[in-house]
């Protein structure tokens, strides 16, 4: 208690209270002092509870402070945890009751000032049902919704920027440092103007260069545009490949199977979807319904401590003891060991579960087959995209392996021929080996005959001349014609030449004319071009605007002409019901007597009498009934009586006519003898 009162006094002398408190004077508030500081401290939480409590009754005091403690999540101590009990000592300003308040606030001021700022847009009010049947009513509590969920997310963002670590001296040096990058390039820009000015036609060559980039900015976006087509073809043919295999397989599924299969295999998947819809997906829908609403139900709650977990885990545990004394009771008590049930509620719970595990493994095969399919269809695009092909379905890969098979025994039988090529290509070699072995042989038999004769290399220089002056004739033959085509060609080319010079000369003069021409008409068409954009653009402009302020009054006519037909009908429905005001006023007037029963005041009158006559009856008859009740339900008890004892004669006059006849019983005069 005293490092408590320590800590309040502690921050209440601090910014922005400054009471200047010691402990002794703190101790020694009164009451009323104690409750005014308390509203101040919640209203420096809150500005609006900043007020005088001398000002307000102590109810209305109470009840504004229990509110806001309220919104602000205030959980009451355990030693005033009736709430009956914490509401007095607020009224009469307990110390008991406003120290710990007050500690738990100066605690966590800053938190509990954004949980109040957030709670002044986000509780929400409560409309009841009957209003919210109204359209007007129900549209603007949905726009209240929508601004409340608007502002969740627009003070998240606030809250994540101000986390981010952005501040505003970084983004001034962010904005000056722009402002003289956009210094230096006025400069730049002023240069490179003063530098164009001196160069001739530079409007001309400027307007060449802006229609230059904006045609590159059109080819960019026209290449963009052609990619996000081709993207787009592709994935249509992806898409088309895939319906077809697809349509391939359920026409093969078609062609293979029979009604009956087909009508099975639909019933097993309808009968499993039926299951997950009935029984499975209801199930975990309510656990986690249930599991959301004590998840809800614990973020509701202020924070809590380790003892308090202890507490709570020390409450389960007996509770669970609890129940599952009750369930041994319960199986003790209605299901005794010699019931044949329990067998059967056993095998049936066993199936259930079992039917559940088949059902989660079936549902985690279909979501493994589904995650398989998406893989298969990512590795289908990227082989597309690396340059591969598909994957083959089952008949394809058939034909395939088929036609490899027709290829391997091709390739065998040319594999074949090329080694009865290569065997033959040896023998060959071979064969010029031995042959230039032998000229090899008789060269050198023949050098030495040579030698021997003293005319050594004759043969050798022999065939050199040979070939040699072969060469040299073939050379002169070909040079010789050489230049005879080539003299006949050079007399060709002049002639050709001196015609087309003669033939163009014409047409020369004309292309100069035209292509002077045809600069003026390009300029001109220039001008034009800029003329028919700039009007374009403005009648563009003028076209958008009036289509503004053309829509902008289809909507105005549009609610006039609701409001219209709204007005209409409350009109309506008025002069109808003064229609039926003035009936009724007429004929609650009007002399007649059978007009005046027509009213509806007097067929109100009328039941009323009569139910009123009715109620008398019936209290009437109530009395009576109260009144006869006791010597009635003797009277009854008497009756019962009676029929027990004629029922117990009956049944001794029945025992005495199955026994065996001892004697006669003669009833004369009210008296009974027995005749042996």
């Amino acid at each position: 208690m005293g490092d408590q009162m320590q800590f309040i006094v502690e921050k209440l002398n601090q910014e922005p209270f400054r009471k200047k408190y010691n402990l002794i004077s703190f101790d020694s508030l009164e009451p009323l002092q104690l409750l005014q500081l308390l509203s101040d401290v919640l209203g420096e939480i809150d500005p609006k509870h900043s007020v005088d409590i001398r000002e307000e009754l102590p109810e209305q005091t109470a009840k504004r402070m229990l509110n806001l403690l309220g919104i602000l999540k205030y959980k009451p101590p355990g030693t005033v945890s009736d709430l009956s009990a914490f509401r007095q000592g607020l009224v009469t300003g307990s110390k008991t009751v406003i120290h710990p308040v007050l500690h738990w606030l100066l605690q966590r001021t800053s938190e509990l000032r954004t949980r109040a700022y957030l709670a002044r847009f986000l509780v929400k009010l409560e409309v009841p049902a009957e209003f919210l049947q109204d359209d007007t009513v129900a549209d603007f509590n949905k726009q209240y919704e929508e601004l409340m969920e608007a502002f969740k997310n627009l003070h998240k963002e606030h809250e994540q920027l101000k986390i981010s670590g952005l501040s505003t001296a970084e983004i001034r040096r962010d904005i000056s440092a722009m402002e003289e990058e956009k210094d230096q390039l006025a400069k730049r820009v002023e240069r490179l103007k003063k530098r164009v000015e001196t160069v001739q036609n530079h409007q001309r060559m400027l307007e060449i260069a802006r229609q230059l980039r904006l045609e590159k900015e059109r080819e960019e976006s026209l290449a963009q545009q052609k990619q996000e087509q081709k993207s787009q073809l592709f994935h249509a043919e992806q898409r088309l490949q895939r319906a077809q295999v697809q349509l391939k397989e359920m026409q093969q599924v078609v062609a293979d199977s029979k009604p009956e299969s087909l009508m099975k295999k639909l019933e097993e998947e309808i009968n499993f979807n039926s299951y997950l819809v009935n029984e499975k997906i209801p199930r975990e829908m309510e656990s986690k319904k249930t599991s959301v609403y004590f998840l809800q139900k614990v973020v509701a709650e202020p924070a809590m401590t380790q003892a308090d977990l202890t507490a709570l885990e020390s409450e389960i545990e007996e509770v669970n003891a609890q129940i599952n004394q009750l369930i041994e009771k319960r199986i003790i008590t209605y299901e005794p060991t010699d019931s044949k049930f329990s067998m059967y509620r056993q095998q049936a719970s066993i199936i259930s579960r079992k039917k559940e595990a088949k059902a989660e493994e079936l549902q985690a095969a279909k979501e493994e087959m589904s995650s398989l399919e998406k893989q298969v269809e990512q590795k289908n695009s990227q082989a597309h995209e690396l340059g591969g092909s598909e994957v083959l379905t089952e008949d394809e890969f058939k034909r395939y392996v088929s036609k490899l098979r027709s290829k391997n025994t091709f390739y065998k039988k040319k594999r074949q021929e090329i080694a009865e090529i290569t065997a033959e290509c040896g023998v060959l070699q071979r064969t010029e080996e031995l042959l230039r072995q032998r000229h090899e042989a008789t060269q050198q038999q023949l050098q030495a005959i040579e030698e021997k004769k003293g005319i050594s290399g004759y043969s050798y220089t022999q065939e050199e001349l040979e070939r040699v002056s072969a060469v040299k004739s073939e050379m002169d033959e070909v040079k010789g014609q050489t230049l005879d085509n080539m003299s006949e060609m050079v007399k060709k080319l002049n002639a050709m030449v001196a015609e087309k010079k003669a033939s163009l000369a014409p047409v020369i003069k004309e292309l100069r004319q035209l292509r002077q021409n045809c600069q003026e008409l390009t300029q001109e068409c220039d001008e034009k071009k800029i003329q028919y954009d700039s009007c374009a653009a403005g009648l563009e402009t003028n076209r958008s605007a009036l289509e503004q302020e053309v829509k902008g009054l289809l909507e105005e006519c549009a609610q006039e002409e609701s409001n219209y037909r709204y007005i209409n009908c409350m009109k309506r429905s008025l002069e109808i019901q003064l229609q039926r005001a003035k009936e009724e006023m007429k004929a609650y007037v009007s002399p007649d007597p059978q007009e005046r029963r027509r009213a509806v005041r007097e067929q109100y009158t009328r039941i009323i009498l009569e139910q009123e006559n009715l109620g008398k009856k019936l209290r009437e008859k109530q009395k009576i009934v109260r009144e006869s009740h006791g010597p009635n339900m003797k009277q009854m008890k008497m009756w019962q009586d009676f029929e027990k004892l004629m029922e117990c004669k009956r049944e001794c006059f029945l025992k005495q006519q199955n026994q065996a006849a001892i004697g006669q019983i003669i009833q004369e005069g009210g008296k009974d003898r027995l005749v042996l």
